[in-house]
């Protein structure tokens, strides 16, 4: 039985890189209850290598920074596939080639392309391909479990994170004057993908993140995944606008008596 009820339905996934990926497991998820995916990748060079791990899948190409290949996107979509029933936004980008700097000394030319690349692309391709998405799609992107705490190694993608996190409530009441199309984000913990290990100083904040998570056992790229297709669902249908957070209760776990008395010793 299809519990999600999203067997033969089309879904758009961007931002598979490899298979540490959240889009990949995403793919995954959704295939296994017989949902057509199509893939979205920014480049030729990453069809190749995506088309490695990933034989025999549709794979368009899509950088998100050229309003005009958007563009090109949704015609192709529209006369290959027709309807679309949900779209995953699994895209973000900071420049951390020179290290991680003081955020005060954060460069407007990155800020503003990781805006842009991370934040602005949902709203663009929501934009175009709306009268490719069905009446009751489902649109989902993936965040971070909390903007509000200020995690140096992190650095200006949290404002970022943030801003996508307000975008979801705007684009969910625009789009509610003409359809019932949903949109959600689902808002990680930390992860154990290649995304994530080109952050400077990740490494330890994934570990001591392992240590705050209730069960002692670090957040699956999966879970997130399984999340992301509950979501796109019919089964979500009462939910909208939302983040949903999926941390394994790290966030509630900031006075684990071990971490204190570890922290005590220094």
């Amino acid at each position: 039985m299809d519990f999600l009820g999203i067997e033969g339905k089309t879904f758009l996934v961007f931002g598979v890189a490899n298979k540490k990926s959240v889009a990949f497991f995403v793919g995954q998820v959704l295939e296994e209850s017989n949902a057509k995916v199509v893939y979205v990748v920014r480049s030729k060079e990453r069809k190749e290598s995506v088309s490695r791990i990933l034989p025999g899948a549709d794979i368009l190409i899509c950088d998100v920074e050229r309003q005009e290949e958007i563009e090109k996107l949704a015609h192709d979509i529209s006369r290959k596939y027709g309807k679309l029933h949900g779209i995953v936004h699994s895209i973000a980008f900071a420049n951390y080639e020179e290290g991680m700097k003081p955020f005060h000394e954060t460069k407007k030319r990155d800020f503003l392309q990781s805006v842009d690349i991370s934040c602005y692309s949902l709203i663009s391709i929501s934009n175009l391909l709306k009268d490719l998405l069905d009446e009751k799609a489902s649109v989902v992107t993936i965040s971070i479990s909390t903007t509000k705490m200020a995690a140096e190694a992190y650095g200006y993608m949290g404002p970022v994170k943030a801003a996508l996190d307000s975008t979801i409530c705007f684009l969910a009441k625009s789009f509610s004057s003409f359809s019932q199309i949903r949109f959600n984000s689902v808002n990680a913990g930390l992860l154990k993908t290649s995304a994530s290990a080109g952050i400077p100083g990740y490494v330890d904040y994934y570990l001591f993140a392992e240590q705050m998570v209730l069960r002692k056992k670090p957040l699956a790229t999966k879970e997130v995944a399984n999340t992301v297709a509950f979501l796109l669902s019919e089964r979500s249908s009462g939910i909208n606008a939302q983040g949903i957070i999926v941390d394994c209760g790290m966030a509630t776990n900031c006075f684990d008596r071990g971490i204190i008395n570890r922290a005590m010793r220094i």
